[in-house]
């Protein structure tokens, strides 16, 4: 006999008491007419099938009231129809979980758990952290899972959300305290512990071992996690074979061959510390490596650790690392992998911990079978007692992907895609300047959303290659996700009026170089180090970089002078450092430098302590240092050129030096039209005349002047449908020239001596 159903209206809850928390609230007469009773399950039937709990409700009896995450869950908008039926729940054996990095990286299965236990779950299902403590179940501590997991992630575990990827049985489970609940290819509670390798310490192949990531309170039990995904072929590290071959000699000498090293003098202890931009591979280089030398892999998730109180991060390490340690003395081969370490072991200010950490990971360097490999995306900001010689003695660096390295990750990435005839992965590696792999990967699945999106309901869909086009626009690179970026907003030097011979100035200094270095290395030439942008204010020297960077397809990072400088020691000079590192991360990159007199005065005469001075050190040290920029290009920009420290003008520095003049007539009315471009003018205005009766006005009061002329229209009348002559002169009158006379000698004469 078929279960009993009614069809309802959906209703998004207005309770915070039930948003996120898998409820849905039913009239008192439809929950008998159901034969149902408080806080059993139900089933709703929308654009998809999905499971909740059940509970009274004060509404009208025809509308079913469901919290946020329900009501997505079912594929409802609000005031839609949802059909609702009683429910049959089995104890739930396994649920597998996906979430952000973050949820992975700082809650351990056992947290998780704790939060799940009372919920009903199908798979698909987007699930909260909230704990069940409307209608607890029996014996669960709800406050207890509340502390838990805010402590683990922060103000953001009310808004954090997890999608259940796979539940056994099928169907719809509850989670009981007999669950076992974990991350889709990474740690789980409960799970058996993978075979011993033999005891001669040979593994079995790579095919057959692949990686395997330890839970802390499975460590403690000495059990080890099921595999998190499958090892990526070595071959199939696009741009990182290199390095991961390197690593697998290393590993394999200190694993196989200790006797061999012990007779020529060496140590079989082997640290390496990998580093890289972020999302470039490090832990899948790491993951790959061990698979491939038949080890196992234990990690340990820095951010997450460092998150924890004191004594519970302490702990969390200890079980980590001995889980790791008894791996090893066991007979099995083991990598211990330490991602983002300088999480846990900063080299500013190291907490207490990180010298329990460091005694941890020489005890684990220390134990044969057993090696270790730490990953960071910023080496300087790791504990220097890292580095140490008993610990992490060698380094490995991926680089950031180039064009061709791009071009290969985009086909490796697109082979079971179905793609439209005429892809040119080549066209789309060359709008990604930048990306690593991570960014990459999101490109894929933006491309996918702009195909469905495009063909919902096409049974053969197809990524096209305007498709994978928008992607890259709508995809930031990881490298470029700080604030101090700089949009370009598609502005191209096409689009730039006038200024010729600036242009072509600024594009052999800056496009060039990055463009064409085969023609510099042919004829024996260095390429231009940076360029100094100067001229009166409101000129155009922030636009004329937009579209330079536009052209080019560079990624800028956009900084003030002043915001670099701090009030405390070193840390200006830490802030300079850190640019220079995230633009060579970012590479092909500039980086501008506006106002750049407030970064880099004359040495000597500031009263500041010294700071300008180490500043202007610091700049000058990146600028043309031991370590040279590659790919990289810097533009200064200011109005007082007199100001800046000579020695950051000479060649090698900022040795091309670009002036940017005030517009003349003829571009004050390109200025004019350009600004004007969406204005509605009426016949009696003449955009010609005006330009040439606009004598002392910068671009920006040229535009401003347009701008004050509408105004003044919608003062006359908020329907006003054009702007007149009599509006122009108003806004004229009403907007003075800022280019200052006095100034504008001074940079004339400047740029004359130049």
């Amino acid at each position: 006999m078929a279960a009993p159903s009614i069809t309802l209206v959906a209703r998004l809850a207005a309770s915070a008491a039930d948003a996120r928390r898998g409820v849905v609230r039913l009239h008192p007469e439809v929950l008998d007419a159901l034969g149902l009773r408080s806080w059993d399950a139900v089933t709703l039937t929308g654009a998809r099938v999905t499971t909740a709990l059940v509970a009274p409700a004060d509404g009208p009896p025809g509308q079913a009231t469901l919290d946020d995450v329900t009501l997505s869950n079912a594929g409802l908008a609000d005031g839609a129809a949802v059909v609702v039926a009683p429910a049959r729940v089995e104890p739930a054996r396994r649920v597998l979980l996906t979430g952000s990095r973050l949820a992975r990286a700082a809650l351990t299965p056992e947290t998780v758990r704790l939060a799940l236990l009372g919920k009903v779950v199908t798979g698909g299902d987007a699930v909260s952290l909230l704990p069940q403590d409307i209608e607890p179940a029996p014996g669960l501590d709800a406050s207890a899972a509340r502390r838990r997991v805010a402590g683990a992630l922060g103000s953001a575990w009310t808004t954090e959300l997890l999608t259940v990827a796979t539940v056994e049985p099928a169907g719809a489970v509850a989670v009981r305290p007999s669950t076992v609940v974990g991350w889709e290819g990474g740690a789980a509670t409960g799970a058996p512990a993978p075979p011993a390798a033999p005891a001669g310490g040979v593994g079995t192949p790579s095919a057959a071992r692949p990686f395997v990531a330890a839970s802390p309170t499975a460590a403690a039990d000495g059990q080890q996690q099921p595999p998190a995904e499958p090892a990526v072929a070595l071959e199939d590290l696009v741009g990182n074979t290199a390095p991961a071959r390197r690593l697998v000699e290393w590993l394999e000498l200190t694993l196989d061959r200790p006797e061999l090293l012990a007779r020529l003098g060496g140590s079989a202890r082997l640290g390496v510390l990998v580093t890289g931009p972020e999302g470039v591979g490090k832990l899948t280089l790491a993951r790959s490596v061990a698979a491939a030398v038949g080890a196992q892999c234990v990690e340990l998730a820095a951010p997450g650790v460092a998150a924890l109180e004191a004594g519970a991060a302490a702990q969390r390490v200890h079980e980590l690392v001995g889980a790791a340690r008894s791996a090893a003395r066991a007979g099995t081969r083991t990598v211990l992998v330490v991602t983002d370490v300088e999480a846990l072991l900063p080299a500013a200010s190291p907490p207490p911990l990180a010298t329990i950490v460091l005694d941890a990971l020489r005890e684990a360097v220390g134990t044969p079978g057993l090696a270790l490999v730490a990953t960071t995306s910023a080496p300087e900001s790791v504990d220097p007692r890292l580095r140490a010689p008993d610990l992490v003695d060698r380094e490995l660096g991926l680089a950031l992907p180039d064009l061709r390295t791009r071009t290969e990750l985009l086909r490796k990435l697109l082979t079971a895609v179905p793609l439209a005839d005429r892809v040119e992965l080549k066209a789309v590696a060359e709008r990604t300047p930048g990306f690593v792999a991570a960014d990459l990967v999101a490109v894929r699945r933006e491309a996918a959303v702009q195909a469905a999106l495009r063909h919902p309901d096409d049974d053969e869909p197809r990524i096209v290659q305007q498709d994978l086009l928008d992607a890259v626009a709508s995809v930031r690179p990881i490298s470029m996700s700080s604030s101090d970026t700089l949009q370009t907003g598609g502005i191209t030097l096409d689009q730039v009026g006038d200024m010729a011979e600036v242009k072509q100035a600024l594009t052999e200094a800056v496009l060039w170089p990055l463009q064409y270095p085969d023609s510099f290395a042919r004829l024996g030439v260095a390429a231009p180090r940076g360029v100094l942008v100067y001229g009166p204010p409101g000129c155009g020297k922030t636009f004329l970089l937009r579209a330079l960077a536009g052209t080019g397809q560079l990624n800028v990072l956009a900084v003030k002078g002043a915001e670099l400088l701090d009030k405390y020691v070193g840390e200006s000079e830490r802030a300079v450092r850190e640019l220079f590192r995230r633009a060579a991360d970012a590479a092909p990159a500039l980086v501008f430098l506006d106002e750049v007199d407030a970064l880099a005065p004359r040495r000597g005469q500031s009263s500041d302590a010294g700071v300008a001075d180490r500043v202007v050190a610091a700049l000058l040290t990146e600028l043309d240092g031991a370590e040279p920029l590659r790919d990289v290009i810097v533009v200064g920009a200011t109005n007082r050129p007199e100001l800046i420290d000579p020695a950051l003008l000479r060649p090698g520095r900022l040795e091309r030096l670009v002036y940017v003049p005030p517009p003349d007539a003829a571009a004050r009315a390109e200025i004019l039209r350009a600004a004007g471009r969406n204005t509605p003018f009426a016949e009696d205005v003449d955009l010609d005349a005006l330009g040439a009766q606009l004598e002392g006005y910068s671009a920006a009061d040229c535009a401003a002047v347009i701008r004050e002329a509408a105004l003044t229209a919608m003062r006359e009348s908020l329907d006003a449908a054009e702007v007149t002559s009599e509006h122009i002169a108003a806004a004229t009158a009403a907007v003075p020239p800022s280019l200052d006379e006095a100034q504008l000698a001074t940079l004339e004469a400047y740029a004359e001596r130049r």
